[in-house]
């Protein structure tokens, strides 16, 4: 049996893939939808997107395929190079280093806490004529709820100083939208970063690299 430690230089892009396969088959995913979105008919892009939202709608009627659909669509399929490029960056980055069962613990934790809470508060907001009723209906759609999970428990794996001015940073960006008149959206956000940072105790040992490579006979 030969070991191999390290990624197979004549595959780099199958090395690269094979170390965060959970990133790879979210991303591929969603490339996939996007695709629908891209080509439906009109108004069918619109029917979809609304079928597989987490809106409070579909919550109540089909809460587990809401939760479960709704972070495999994005709006505006041409934002998909830039989703790409951050699942590379937080999403495959962290799910190296923790592993994909830890990874995934912590962005699906984040996906339905921010999901939940943030359509709440914006069911008490309808409830006290603050919203429409018609918001039961939004599109609540997107990767973003996990990415900024990813992008939370990302604090520790830098480095002191970089570590603090990068938390300044993700707490700002975050942060600011949310405190000057944010919507559910912005509260979605700043939720699933809190649970990212909060997941501190995961980190405490993350998985060895050399679990990630494949092993050959």
């Amino acid at each position: 049996m030969i070991e191999h430690t390290g990624p197979e230089p004549s595959r780099p892009v199958r090395a690269w893939i094979g170390s965060s396969p959970g990133t790879h088959i979210w991303l591929l995913i969603v490339a996939l939808t996007s695709i629908v979105v891209a080509i439906a008919p009109d108004r069918l892009d619109h029917v979809l997107l609304h079928r597989n939202s987490s809106n409070i709608h579909q919550l109540v009627k089909y809460p587990f395929r809401a939760l479960l659909s709704s972070a495999f669509w994005i709006e505006n399929p041409a934002s998909l190079p830039l989703y790409a490029l951050l699942f590379e960056v937080f999403h495959a980055t962290v799910e190296r280093w923790l592993g994909t069962l830890r990874w995934l613990v912590i962005v699906a934790t984040a996906h339905i806490v921010a999901t939940l809470a943030s359509q709440k508060v914006l069911l008490m907001a309808i409830q006290d004529n603050r919203a429409p009723h018609s918001m039961t209906h939004v599109v609540d759609i997107g990767v973003s709820y996990g990415l900024a999970a990813s992008a939370g428990v990302l604090t520790y794996r830098l480095p002191d100083p970089w570590r603090w001015l990068y938390l300044v940073g993700v707490v700002a960006f975050f942060g600011i939208p949310l405190v000057t008149g944010g919507t559910f959206t912005d509260l979605g956000h700043a939720i699933s970063l809190a649970v990212g940072l909060l997941a501190w105790p995961l980190t405490l040992h993350p998985e060895p690299q050399g679990d990630h490579v494949s092993r050959e006979t």
